[in-house]
């Protein structure tokens, strides 16, 4: 059983990575059950995306009172695990929810650490983090970043199993040939619009980019969690036109506007509660499709960026970096969007799931 804080049809990273290992583990012949909450009051998009899976989703219902709906969730889960093999929590609450119930269980644990749970300002938070790692036989964590932020006193637990993608949904079509015009790179982001995801690093360094690239254009996709201050800073810097915030659109259109841009950049920065980029899986998913990505130091973007190769790895606040990685990108495209792609191969998600089989089976 996977337990976990979110899980689509709703966006967000923690439950993308929940949905495609059920969905993967589930191909591979285990039976999955997961556990997750409404995001919704009514739920109905969530019934309906339920009902298209192999394999159970069990919901707990929102409700205004998040301590009832937790005290909830913890009812369900004790009641679930007396017939379940192996868990595995994915999420802070659903850390701290089957650490609780592990105590009177032999049941096997597993907990997938994304970043921010170990990473988190809060000092009760970060202390019932602590409390409730020992509880679990294996941690996981989805990059060598992430596994440094785990405590010390149970690091040694832990291994590094990165993020996968979908192939299946990372699709173009055959007769697709990728053009790069070195004059006018077009650069996006997939991803919440926040200071995490770091878009308003690259705004901050368009007026630079464009006494090199006069015709570069900065697309972003994603919730518009802060759309409204992002584009008063792209007026303020006097690139607002040079700017084009997309907002959330389908995954067709999500694939249509990112394999007709030419570079992925994700300078990721740590917000002031700890939020931290962990992996980075949107960088994959545009390799997939033949872009080479820069990206943040100092964050688990290292880990999926191949540097040098699928991509550069930059300090998010270097402007004079990051444009000269856009030149060397453009003047060396073809090598650097041929190893993008062999780099996303080797992250798809019916290899990455053997990793997981093996902890499972160990």
């Amino acid at each position: 059983m996977i337990v976990a804080s979110e899980f689509p049809p709703q966006p967000g990273g923690i439950g993308n990575h929940a949905y495609n290992l059920a969905k993967n583990l589930s191909l591979q012949g285990y039976s999955i059950s997961v556990l997750t909450d409404n995001r919704y009051e009514e739920g109905l998009e969530e019934l309906e995306f339920d009902k298209s899976l192999d394999f159970e989703v069990i919901r707990i219902r929102k409700r205004r009172n998040r301590f009832v709906m937790y005290l909830q969730r913890l009812k369900k889960l004790k009641i679930l695990k007396k017939n379940k093999d192996v868990i595995i929590a994915s999420g802070k609450f659903s850390l701290w929810a089957v650490a609780l119930i592990s105590r009177s269980s032999k049941t096997k644990n597993l907990a997938v650490i994304h970043g921010t749970e170990v990473n988190l300002s809060n000092k009760v938070a970060r202390f019932m983090v602590n409390i409730s790692l020992p509880n679990f036989e294996r941690l996981i964590a989805v990059s060598k970043y992430t596994q440094g932020l785990i405590h010390p006193k149970v690091r040694d637990r832990s291994i590094v199993i990165p993020n996968g993608y979908n192939s299946q949904h990372w699709k173009l079509d055959n007769s697709f040939k990728r053009k790069v015009e070195p004059l006018r790179p077009s650069l996006v982001t997939v991803g919440n619009v926040n200071y995490r995801k770091g878009q308003q690093n690259v705004i901050e360094k368009m007026p630079d980019l464009l006494k090199i690239f006069p015709n570069a254009i900065y697309h972003i996709i994603g919730l518009p969690t802060q759309r409204e201050e992002f584009e008063k800073l792209a007026k303020s810097v006097g690139v607002a036109e040079k700017v084009v915030f997309h907002g959330v659109v389908s995954q067709s259109k999500i694939i249509q506007l990112v394999s007709e841009a030419d570079i992925f950049v994700m300078l990721s920065s740590p917000s002031e509660i700890g939020d931290v980029e962990g992996f980075g899986i949107a960088v994959i998913e545009a390799n997939s499709l033949g872009l080479p990505a820069i990206g943040s130091k100092d964050c688990g973007i290292e880990d999926a960026i191949d540097d040098n190769k699928s991509g550069i790895l930059i300090d998010f606040d270097d402007t004079d970096a990051f444009c000269r990685a856009i030149s060397l990108i453009t003047k060396n495209y073809e090598k650097f969007s041929a190893n993008s792609i062999s780099w996303a191969v080797k992250h798809k998600w019916e290899f990455i799931v053997q990793k997981y089989i093996r902890e499972i089976e160990r």
